[in-house]
């Protein structure tokens, strides 16, 4: 409505010409902003202008980043907007998602409000930039990717083959696929959703909500440089505990809650005391 315009164009000059007083304005109502992409669409390029986030620009918990300067600073190699959800801002702040891009110093969209999930679902671009999330398909490093990181990834890809593909047989159900990662440089594993599939994040949000989901299995991501994933023997006698606990860990590192917590114990702890 007119009523709704007004208002939106009173609060994009308070943004643009008194940014303490939009600074508390949004402490107040982000959340409401935030719904409002979602519940009114034909405005929804508007209210976009006026979101505020945190990022890993200074990893403050503060939100004020909006897509405009986030767009401003991205590199022009950039394939869209980055972010990631999490249930906490630090647990967005801490995912193992970011590390490939905090060593590239790539800015990422840091969500930790239980209501981002619902945004991410109904905004997918700001003015032409893709809003891409960091935990979600392929990882497409493009440009940024030198040649010889390339060539590295194609020879990891052949002399770890046997290994992805034990891994895939051991995890069998539990997982869509194992490859290689690109996100990781510190953890030895992470799980990622498909392209199409739901996140884990949004998925146990609508279980607890008493939603009826179909089924989604993760993508396990590898760390062939990490110095655990490259002492892994496909033929070794715990190497089928040693693939249940990356599975485990890093679907704990995502947030997500262990189907046998005490199984995933047992596992480590034999794992420790062994020479």
């Amino acid at each position: 409505s007119g009523t709704t315009r007004r208002v939106l164009d009173l609060l994009a000059d308070l943004a643009e010409n008194q940014k303490e007083k939009y600074e508390k304005f949004w402490t107040l109502f982000g959340r409401v902003l935030k719904e409002g992409v979602a519940e009114d669409r034909a405005n929804a390029p508007k209210i976009a202008k006026l979101l505020r986030f945190s990022s890993t620009l200074d990893d403050g918990e503060d939100q004020k980043v909006s897509f405009a300067d986030y767009v401003a600073r991205m590199k022009d190699a950039q394939a869209g907007i980055y972010y990631v959800t999490a249930d906490t801002f630090k647990a967005a702040r801490n995912s193992p998602h970011l590390e490939i891009f905090r060593k590239r110093g790539i800015e990422v969209l840091l969500l930790g409000d239980r209501i981002d999930e619902w945004l991410v679902s109904n905004l997918f671009e700001f003015e032409g930039k893709a809003l891409v999330s960091v935990a979600r398909g392929e990882l497409d490093l493009g440009a940024i990717q030198t040649e010889e990181e390339k060539k590295q990834a194609e020879v990891l890809a052949v002399t770890r083959g046997p290994l992805v593909e034990k891994l895939k047989e051991v995890l069998g159900e539990r997982v869509k696929d194992v490859r290689i990662t690109t996100r990781l440089t510190q953890s030895p594993s992470c799980l990622v959703a498909d392209e199409h599939d739901m996140g884990g994040n949004l998925a146990r949000m609508l279980k607890a909500a008493g939603q009826d989901l179909p089924t989604f299995k993760p993508i396990l991501e590898i760390n062939a440089d990490h110095p655990i994933v490259s002492r892994l023997d496909p033929e070794g006698a715990r190497f089928e505990d040693w693939a249940h606990v990356l599975f485990d860990q890093a679907l704990l590192a995502e947030g997500g809650k262990l189907d046998d917590p005490v199984q995933f114990v047992r596992r480590t702890n034999e794992l420790m005391l062994e020479k």
